[in-house]
């Protein structure tokens, strides 16, 4: 776990590390370069301590962050929805959530039923216990993230959001780009 007390304040009062900032300044080719190594950086340690926080709530209560991930999916749907979407959706491959799947089952979170538009296939479903299971879980994870984000303004959350967003939105276009030319990185 990152050591919080290490950060240290720049002259416009803005927190840094000064670790990833020493580190990060040999592959910087300039101040700008620089900003965006840090920002990266901090953007991880940021994702790891919300992960974090996920992982210690769901865990807490028998379920694993990933396995929490499909039971957020299946709770918003009033019906199934296959292993390759709740993959897609929770952004692991088919065969984590079909292990994932398993393991909610076996926990009696969530069952397998016919996909009555082909009857080859099944969906996953959430049980009334699944339900309850996720009531029991909303009110904790409520009090988790308003003590995550304290101190924030409801503006600076908004911004947070956007940057986060636009980050993923870029990372995407450029993934697509070094797909397309078959470059890598």
């Amino acid at each position: 776990m990152k050591d919080v007390s290490i950060y240290e304040s720049d002259s416009d009062g803005l927190l840094y590390d000064p670790r990833v900032r020493a580190a990060m300044t040999r592959f910087a080719d300039s101040d700008e370069t620089l900003l965006a190594f840090e920002a990266g950086a901090a953007v991880r340690t940021a994702n790891q301590a919300v992960e974090r926080m996920r992982a210690h709530g769901a865990e807490g209560r028998g379920v694993s962050a990933g396995a929490l991930d499909l039971l957020i999916c299946l709770d918003d749907s009033e019906h199934g929805i296959s292993i390759g979407e709740l993959a897609r959706a929770a952004g692991v491959s088919s065969r984590n959530a079909t292990g994932l799947v398993d393991t909610l089952e076996s926990h009696g979170l969530v069952r397998r039923v016919p996909d009555p538009k082909d009857r080859r296939s099944v969906l996953a479903e959430i049980t009334p216990d699944g339900r309850a299971w996720m009531e029991a879980f909303r009110k904790p994870s409520q009090l988790a993230m308003r003590a995550m984000f304290q101190g924030f303004a409801p503006e600076e959350l908004v911004v947070l959001r956007d940057l986060c967003l636009r980050l993923a939105a870029n990372q995407h276009r450029l993934a697509e780009h070094l797909r397309r030319t078959g470059q890598q990185p």
